[in-house]
């Protein structure tokens, strides 16, 4: 021993730590404040891969005491816990018991793929043997006899060693760390089918026998192997959106000390507070504020609006937007897995977790599989040997019945599905909370908006002015200038080229009401009329917006809201699809039925409360209506928690956005009818999928049981299944105008053959 080497003591309790997991504090402080006592913490856990970990996984943690719930991301390997009260569940200590090693998650930026490597290298070894025992087999099937034949048969079996060895070891590994737990999952059966046809071969071998499977044992693991591997890459083609979202984080940043010293700083240990150097050309890590400097940020990510940004000190800036241009300091406002950048990976995952009806069902079957196909198989071998005696004819059907048994196409059919529509969203600017929503989205028939800031901008634009002299025009001007509420903005921006040399004095704003300052000796007043005018006597024929001096009305001002992009167009699409659509506003009568109007909306109410909305939801649920609420204001929040289903934009109010079922990103309302699309193309594809999984099993188990099929067979037919079901799947990311164009094709081609 060497003075450098660690006692055996120490050795021991590092081992100890390792096995114990995190410290409580740790857990504490990476779990997520949801507030009222409601915490989430993330976990990592690699080794799972199947419907069956999963239901194995969320039933566990979901029975110890203080865990509300636990949420798969099957695509991901992460597991989200919601939890209560002052200490944590044993999460890690329940899942290592479990046989699945679990980390805490917290870590934005991804490792190399060890999992595609090693699939990779078992695929390459698997093929090699494979190509070569079957080479062999070619001469053993061609007459080989006697010494001849038992050396091939030896020769292929010492070929076959490192393929069950060490390509084998995938499903070996798994399937004895489930037996050793207690438990069963889907690769106990493979592994059980591999060693059946390499011991059976082997028996052969030494007893002088004619038949030999191992070119059947590694072919099995060979194609088993290529189906997994595709399907390793086709999930994370799949979630393709997150990765993406993931590698727009940096790994730290510099940050700037008292006394003009920096550091750089791990993503991982930046704290609100700290001042943070962005280059041009950087991206930033987490959401701040902008202390020094100017720059342009493309802010993409966030708007889904190309148009670039001017930052100044004191403008909030968002993490995983790209710094352009200059050199800024910004403070932090937020840790790196509370800024925007980590809260959309985390819809963008939540998007698997949805549990609908679909869901359910998948979950339950996948959950049987195990019992239910080791008794079929178990039964297969039974009644072969009833029926003709031969124990080898017994084992290689009961072989097949184990390995062409698949729940794997049913555990994917929902999930595979939901990744693939929440990555077609994202891609066009819309974020989806949960993937039961989905399910929810696609049998609305009825959808219920709100006025202002959903079907308008919410920034209103002076349409007309009384005849304003110039004085009053510029001290209106003037008065604007001084306030940030939208309507002063709108007068601002249409009479930016008045000149607003009036000098004012005292200037005070009344929220809800309007400005006031003092010029040469007189009051004026901009705002609502009946305060303007409340120096003297109410004017009540007056409304609105208006300029007062002393108390008298010297102009008006009329304002429009300006609808959103492509909100006729979107409305439109919604009624082709047959939906129908109402208006609840809050807004005056004159203004929601102008809106109404020009969007040909015949069902509209004005002056609405928020327990109006919600009344007006909850009649439409009673009479059977599935009514999706669209809306971004505090208001709209109870009534969209009281709709079916719900979507906001980016720039609705945090409860709103809550309460949202969608978010999208940009300002053009062609997101909604989008949305109401990808569900029911979606909706369509799993029940596609449940159609194809079941189909087969139904067809395949049968064929096996009656002794048609080879173990080789089985395995390839088994990987094409789930293989088949997630790229039905995949059809759903294809460009609908490219496919539209290739049919054309296709199309054109076959009337010029028939021609």
């Amino acid at each position: 021993m060497t003075c450098c080497a660690p006692s055996a003591e120490v050795a021991t309790d590092i081992e100890s730590l390792k096995a114990a997991g995190p410290a409580t504090d740790e857990i504490l402080f990476a779990a997520k404040n949801l507030g009222d006592g409601l915490r989430q913490t993330d976990l990592s856990v690699p080794a799972m891969h199947c419907a069956a970990c999963m239901s194995l996984i969320e039933t566990e943690l979901t029975g110890l005491g203080n865990v509300i719930s636990a949420r798969v991301h099957l695509s991901t390997k992460r597991v989200s816990v919601k939890w209560t009260g002052a200490e944590p569940p044993p999460m890690i200590q329940t899942l290592n018991a479990l046989g699945y090693a679990a980390h805490l998650s917290d870590e934005l930026v991804p490792g190399k793929d060890k999992t595609l490597s090693e699939l990779l290298l078992a695929v390459a070894i698997s093929g090699f043997a494979t190509g070569n025992i079957m080479l062999l087999s070619v001469s053993v099937w061609s007459g080989a006899e006697g010494a001849t034949r038992d050396l091939f048969h030896w020769i292929s079996a010492l070929i076959a060693i490192p393929v069950i060895v060490f390509a084998g070891r995938i499903y070996f590994r798994s399937a004895w760390n489930a037996v050793r737990h207690g438990r069963m999952n889907m690769d106990v059966p493979i592994a059980i089918g591999v060693s059946l046809a390499y011991s059976t071969s082997l028996y052969e071998t030494a007893t002088h026998g004619e038949h030999a499977y191992f070119d059947a044992s590694v072919s099995l693991l060979f194609f088993l192997l290529i189906g997994r591997t595709l399907d390793h890459v086709m999930r994370d083609k799949a979630r393709a959106a997150v990765n993406g979202l993931v590698r727009l984080s940096p790994r730290g940043a510099v940050r700037l000390i008292a006394g003009g010293g920096r550091d750089y700083l791990p993503i991982g240990q930046i704290e609100p507070g700290m001042d943070l150097v962005i280059a041009a050309g950087d991206r930033i890590p987490v959401d701040a504020t902008v202390v020094e400097g100017v720059s342009e940020l493309d802010c993409s990510l966030a708007t889904g609006e190309s148009a670039v940004r001017d930052v100044s000190p004191g403008a909030d800036i968002l993490a995983g937007t790209h710094n352009l241009s200059g050199l800024l300091i910004v403070r932090a406002t937020a840790a790196a897995k509370d800024s925007f950048l980590a809260e959309m990976v985390g819809l963008m995952e939540a998007a698997e977790q949805g549990r609908g009806t679909y869901r359910r069902l998948a979950d339950r079957a996948s959950a049987l599989y195990s019992p239910v196909v080791h008794l079929t198989a178990l039964l297969s071998f039974i009644g072969w040997m009833f029926a003709t005696g031969d124990w080898h004819h017994a084992i290689t059907v009961a072989t097949a019945v184990l390995i062409i048994t698949c729940p794997c196409a049913l555990g994917l059919a929902v999930p595979i599905v939901q990744v693939v529509a929440a990555r077609r969203l994202f891609d066009n600017g819309i974020m989806m909370k949960d993937g039961g929503a989905l399910e929810r989205l696609a049998k609305i028939d009825t959808v219920v908006f709100d006025k202002t800031g959903t079907l308008t901008n919410g920034s209103p634009i002076l349409r007309s002015a009384s005849d304003v002299q110039e004085e009053a025009l510029g001290v209106a001007v003037a008065l604007a200038h001084s306030s940030l509420h939208p309507v002063s903005r709108a007068i601002s921006k249409a009479h930016s080229n008045v000149s607003t040399n009036v000098r004012l004095q005292n200037v005070r704003e009344f929220a809800g009401l309007g400005v006031e300052g003092l010029a040469a000796g007189r009051t004026w007043r901009l705002g609502r009329a009946s305060w303007a005018t409340s120096a003297t006597a109410p004017d009540g024929s007056v409304a609105g917006t208006v300029l007062s001096k002393d108390g008298l009305v010297v102009a008006t001002f009329d304002f429009i809201d300006v609808l959103r992009r492509e909100a006729v167009k979107a409305v439109s699409m919604l009624g082709s699809d047959g939906l129908r659509m109402e208006v609840l506003s809050g807004d005056k009568q004159a203004a929601v039925a102008h809106v109404a109007s020009q969007l040909s909306i015949r069902d509209f109410s004005a002056g609405v409360l928020p327990a109006d909305k919600v009344n007006r939801l909850q009649a439409l649920a009673t009479t059977g209506a599935r009514a999706l609420m669209v809306g971004d204001g505090i208001n709209d929040a109870p009534a969209m928690m009281a709709a079916h289903v719900s979507m906001a934009p980016s720039s609705a109010a945090d409860i709103g956005k809550s309460a949202a079922d969608f978010i999208f990103l940009h300002d053009s309302l062609d997101a909604v009818p989008l949305a109401v699309n990808v569900a029911r193309q979606a909706e369509r594809l799993i029940k596609q999928n449940f159609v194809m999984a079941i189909g087969y099993n139904l067809i395949a188990v049968p064929i096996a049981i009656l002794g048609h099929v080879t173990p080789l067979i089985a395995a390839i037919a088994m990987s094409g299944s789930s293989l088949l079901v997630i790229g039905n799947a995949m059809r759903l990311s294809a460009d609908e105008g490219w496919l539209r164009r290739v049919w054309r094709s296709l199309h054109l081609r076959r009337k010029w053959v028939e021609a």
